[in-house]
């Protein structure tokens, strides 16, 4: 059995879909580590599962600064949304962290799949609901909490990807220096070491 027809069937509880009515929807391709999978100003036709690796979602500033706005590892799904569903210029880059293998779809056949496979729309609304509570989530962090405790809050929740990201990335991602981040991990290793 296939990952994604795994994950749908976690998701929503649906056993009776099959990867013979999935599957053909999508396209395997695989990336190297540093691997660009979509670029900032091109259009934007695909929508990537992560079957192995992990992939971030950033976009340059105009100070020349790389700034990383998701993350997804396996079974998470990745795209510039509004650019996909309009298939429009990518406001984003997204980048194989490590080497990568997903499943992409286009927009026609995204289409196409949720008009033929109704548990497909429950599907997304599901990982789109747990999505946008993420994206809530970072913001809060980011603009109301000390450092220390978003950087705390982070790693409980996501432990997984404190040993995956580089430290240059996640601070990107947490709106830290990667040198704020590097005096953090220490102090926080001198803490454990005391106790």
């Amino acid at each position: 059995m296939h990952t994604l027809l795994q994950h749908i069937q976690k998701v929503t509880g649906n056993h009776e879909i099959g990867d013979d009515s999935i599957l053909p929807f999508f396209e395997t391709k695989t990336f190297k580590k540093k691997g660009i999978l979509q670029e900032e100003g091109k259009r934007c036709s695909s929508y990537f599962f992560v079957v192995k690796g992990c992939l971030r979602l950033f976009f340059t500033d105009h100070h020349g600064a790389e700034q990383t706005m998701q993350f997804a590892l396996e079974n998470w799904w990745i795209t510039d949304m509004d650019a996909f569903r309009t298939e429009r210029q990518s406001a984003y880059t997204i980048q194989a962290l490590e080497e990568a293998e997903v499943l992409t779809i286009t927009a026609r056949n995204y289409e196409l799949m949720l008009a033929k496979l109704p548990v497909m729309e429950h599907y997304f609304r599901l990982v789109y609901e747990r999505a946008y509570a993420a994206s809530l989530l970072r913001i809060r962090m980011i603009s109301r909490m000390p450092k220390e405790e978003i950087y705390d809050l982070f790693q409980s929740r996501y432990p997984v990807f404190i040993q995956r990201i580089p430290q240059k990335v996640l601070a990107s991602f947490l709106g830290f220096t990667p040198e704020y981040l590097s005096e953090l991990r220490k102090k926080k290793v001198k803490k454990k070491d005391k106790s």
